[in-house]
């Protein structure tokens, strides 16, 4: 069985809705660590050998965050900055990701009807999260389709867990 390592990146875990559900969701599923950044790293001391040791033990990597900004929280940013080094995600002898997968399974205030050449954000999802398209480019991995959750700011307990199954399949696509 593949092994899955989830990161989840949240600025405020216990206030989140969503990101909470998809943890809540996840945990215990055999061969998928979930690794909650914020709660392991509340001051952004990243152990990068810590990291860089749970990469290396999984086939898959997903990054779990709400979409704030056209971006991600500042821990998964200090994340990325420490742990994908030269030597190690890239560059010279730095294969250690070539042929894992990267999944960005994200939430976004805004409708699906936002996120387009004539909504409110001018820009698709897919094309807002080129830079962690390109990430993948550079560090080998392979980029699957992104898992999304749409509508935050106005979204029903009951579409949260439609939402969070989704999430779920996208997971066990992934182990298979």
């Amino acid at each position: 069985m593949k092994k899955i390592l989830v990161l989840a990146a949240h600025r405020s875990p216990d206030s989140s809705r969503i990101n909470h559900a998809g943890v809540a969701a996840l945990q215990g599923i055999e061969g998928v660590t979930v690794h909650e950044l914020k709660r392991e790293y509340p001051n952004h001391e990243i152990d990068v050998a810590r990291e860089q040791a749970l990469l290396l033990e999984h086939e898959s990597i997903v990054l779990m965050f709400p979409f704030w900004w056209y971006s991600s929280p500042a821990i998964l940013k200090d994340w990325q900055d420490l742990v994908l080094t030269f030597g190690f995600a890239y560059g010279t002898n730095g294969t250690a990701l070539h042929g894992k997968k990267l999944m960005v399974m994200t939430s976004t205030g805004g409708a699906v009807e936002a996120y387009s050449a004539e909504g409110a954000n001018r820009y698709t999802v897919d094309e807002l999260l080129l830079p962690f398209h390109a990430m993948a480019n550079k560090t080998g991995m392979i980029w699957q389709e992104p898992a999304l959750i749409q509508g935050a700011n106005t979204i029903t307990e009951a579409l949260i867990d439609e939402g969070v199954n989704g999430w779920l399949s996208r997971i066990q696509a992934l182990k298979g």
